[in-house]
């Protein structure tokens, strides 16, 4: 199992235990209200106590929220939004809102900046691609509609099956190929970007993250895209590239739907992910449902926006590789 796998299986083990031990048995506060700070303390003690000895447990931060605190606990690296009643006798890991947020409506602008964030080879990415290419081809340079991807680091076994550098900070979820084939297409992208979106498509149908390495330059002469160009790209520009991509899905994203999402903001680690106009995209996912998404953050919808494309919606799938 791997390392992220485990620190997630401890994490859900411990927070499950504090359900039945804090709930119950509080841990010894006194019914009279305390300071945050106080809070903040005694449930870092308590955790690292019963639950943690040798790993690292904080609270990022805590705030009175509906006159409870709210505490962000940081426990071996991931993060959990847990509450305490005023008084410090009870933890509760979760809360559910009873009156959620309507959905936000997409930032509306000139042009929309629209994004999807992919795995090369996840297949619930490469439908999520196959929905976007004919939303690509009806609102071209109306709408700006980007391709990104989701690096990992210290993945499985690491360099050199799943990573590209030995201190595995370039790693992707398919192995190596998936990783070499993603610079490829951000190197189209940056030097033959009117080649871009029917290389992706004939990758897609054509190879896979074992044979891609192999088979991708027969694709791309055929479609005449400068192979040498692509080759000296992935040897001199990848981590250039890749770091751009690890800015952006580490950045903090506001979720469109927090109640359909589980969460009201977090940063971009499933693929496929949309953010339009800097907000995750909570809807169906088909070209249809893609399209109505983006029109509704047009200033002026073009007319283009009138057409129906519910004819291209046969692969509208869920599922996500992270």
């Amino acid at each position: 199992m791997n390392k992220n796998i485990v620190i997630i299986v401890e994490a859900i083990i411990i927070i499950g235990l504090l359900v039945t031990n804090l709930v119950f048995g509080g841990f010894g506060f006194k019914k009279t209200g305390i300071p945050k700070e106080e809070v903040a303390k005694k449930t870092v003690e308590y955790i690292k106590k019963k639950f943690v000895q040798n790993g690292e447990v904080k609270v990022k931060d805590i705030t009175e929220e509906s006159g409870v605190y709210k505490l962000v606990l940081e426990i071996q690296g991931r993060e959990f939004d847990s509450y305490a009643t005023k008084d410090g006798q009870y933890l509760f890991p979760q809360a559910f809102n009873l009156n959620p947020p309507k959905p936000k409506e997409f930032p509306k602008t000139e042009k929309p900046d629209v994004k999807l964030f992919v795995m090369s080879f996840c297949p619930f990415g490469n439908q999520a691609e196959e929905m976007l290419m004919p939303v690509v081809d009806l609102l071209k340079d109306k709408a700006d509609i980007q391709l990104h991807y989701i690096i990992y680091s210290n993945y499985a076994s690491g360099y050199p099956d799943y990573c590209l550098d030995k201190e595995n900070k370039y790693c992707s979820m398919h192995g190596i190929g998936e990783l070499n084939q993603d610079i490829r297409e951000l190197c189209v992208w940056k030097y033959q970007r009117d080649k871009f979106w029917d290389f992706v498509k004939e990758i897609n149908e054509k190879t896979n993250a074992q044979n891609v390495d192999q088979k991708w330059e027969a694709i791309a002469k055929n479609l005449g895209i400068n192979v040498e160009k692509i080759k000296e790209c992935q040897t001199n520009e990848a981590y250039n590239l890749l770091d751009q991509e690890i800015a952006l899905t580490s950045k903090t994203y506001p979720v469109q739907d927090p109640e359909a999402f589980g969460t009201d903001k977090t940063s971009i680690s499933g693929s496929p992910t949309l953010v339009i106009n800097g907000i995750i995209y909570t809807g169906n996912r088909s070209a249809e449902d893609f399209k109505k998404a983006i029109c509704s953050a047009f200033k002026n919808p073009p007319s283009e926006c009138k057409t129906d494309l519910s004819a291209n919606s046969s692969q509208n799938t869920g599922g996500v590789c992270k």
